[in-house]
């Protein structure tokens, strides 16, 4: 059985899209501040049928519920960490589920562990500014057991994702040392820069330099911003490539509403995987039929069909 880094030598592998948009499509309210953690808690077979949805559509990497599972948050819901290192155990094992719904082996699918932000637990928009008052330690020590639960949940790799700052960047590379797991890094972005306005350059060169991540990146960020994105990381970095934008709509916080059009993401693959991408995917508002259209047209890049689905 290929594992994922073998796979991504090969071709481009096809990730997910926005899970929180395929549950709140199928009628399940996501606003409070667990967002889908209390999904994970009380009904953790719809997310096992989202996962499914999304590998029946083409996907090959389901990215895990736990991105805004903190153990401050479920705390205040009667948890004690223990608790909470099983509910995180618990998000990998549905989507391993989910693969063998769908018919995929372990060898041709694989299972990312979501590791998000220190801003989503706080549930404030601070992921999209990096200014959480936070320095590099204490970082670390929020990170640190979140990250040694999910790589002991066993997934095929942690999915550390829309990190905007280059102190959260760094604070994961040094968690990630000697922890054994694999792990992609990838950063939301802006006008060509992290959130919090740092060096995209330097935010990539600090993640691809830890043995441990097998890919940079960048997702929740708008489809125009990519192709720059990853002419960065080529001139740091050899490694493989991941991007997951959006959708191409655009977010308004105060109204809490998004407006826009979706922007087709499959007529970017041959150029986003020409630049070196080997992980391609969606990240918010988009859904199994954008990641259809993606998957679709990474088969005929490589010239192979995808596996076949029993």
């Amino acid at each position: 059985m290929a594992s994922l880094v073998e796979a991504l030598e090969a071709a481009p592998v096809v990730i997910d899209g926005g899970l929180g948009t395929l549950l709140e499509a199928r009628g399940h309210d996501l606003t409070s501040s667990l967002w889908s953690a209390r999904l994970l808690l009380d009904q953790p077979e719809v997310i096992r049928a989202a996962h499914a949805e999304f590998f029946g559509a083409g996907a090959r990497v389901a990215i895990t519920a736990s991105y805004q599972v903190s153990y401050e948050e479920l705390e205040a819901e009667g948890l004690d960490p223990r608790e909470v290192d099983l509910l995180l155990a618990r998000s990998v094992q549905l989507a391993g589920a989910a693969r063998a719904d769908a018919g995929l082996n372990p060898g041709e699918a694989w299972v990312a562990a979501s590791v998000g932000p220190y801003g989503a637990s706080r549930a404030d928009g601070s992921e999209y500014t990096g200014a959480y008052g936070i320095g590099v330690d204490e970082l670390r020590a929020w990170h640190r057991p979140r990250l040694r639960a999910l790589a002991a949940a066993g997934a095929d790799a942690l999915a550390v994702e829309t990190l905007p700052s280059l102190d959260e960047v760094t604070a994961v590379t040094r968690e990630l040392s000697g922890l054994g797991a694999a792990a992609w890094i990838s950063v939301t972005i802006a006008e060509g820069r992290l959130r919090s306005g740092e060096s995209l350059a330097d935010a990539f060169a600090l993640a691809a330099a830890s043995p441990e991540v097998i890919a940079v990146g960048v997702n929740c960020c708008d489809v125009g911003e990519v192709e720059a994105a990853l002419a960065v990381a080529r001139t740091v970095t050899d490694k493989p490539l991941v991007v997951y934008p959006n959708s191409g709509e655009v977010w308004h916080a105060g109204s809490r509403t998004w407006s826009g059009d979706h922007a087709p993401l499959g007529r970017h693959l041959a150029e986003w995987a020409g630049a070196g991408a080997r992980l391609v995917g969606g990240c918010c508002r988009v859904g199994p039929d954008q990641i259809r259209g993606l998957a679709n047209e990474a088969a005929a890049w490589t010239g192979r069909g995808l596996p076949t689905i029993r």
